[in-house]
């Protein structure tokens, strides 16, 4: 779901996109954008340096060393989107979609799914120091 007023600016700078990213959560007013801001906190807690970006004309993108991941609403689910998901160790099961990419794994969460946030964190955590070693090298 995007609207005109979201899809007219893109942005990399971080205080835009974060702002772009709280008009998305409040346009949704429903519980996608209640798992939208839910899931983009524990983002944050679990990793403090995340920047927040703006892509592809309305996706909110959350990046450390590279992108971690996207978020992205439909109809039925919040998607998760991890760039380099098929790389890390999943042991909670968390990823459910894009299971057959080479590169990018993906969480579905739907509006009666319970996050498993302890796990979340983890992958996300997992991600941003991914990015920083490859980042180093």
């Amino acid at each position: 779901m995007k609207s005109a007023k979201l899809d007219a600016k893109e942005t990399n700078a971080d205080d835009d996109a974060s702002r772009l990213i709280d008009a998305r959560i409040k346009e949704l007013s429903d519980w996608r954008g209640e798992t939208l801001a839910r899931v983009r906190a524990l983002i944050k807690q679990a990793e403090p340096a995340v920047i927040e970006e703006w892509k592809w004309r309305g996706v909110p993108v959350w990046s450390h060393a590279g992108i971690i991941c996207t978020g992205e609403t439909y109809k039925n689910y919040v998607k998760l989107t991890f760039a380099k998901g098929a790389a890390l160790d999943d042991p909670s099961g968390l990823f459910n979609s894009s299971l057959d990419g080479n590169t990018r794994r993906a969480i579905d969460i739907h509006e009666t799914d319970k996050i498993n946030e302890k796990a979340l964190q983890a992958l996300i955590r997992a991600a941003a120091a991914m990015n920083a070693s490859k980042a180093k090298k």
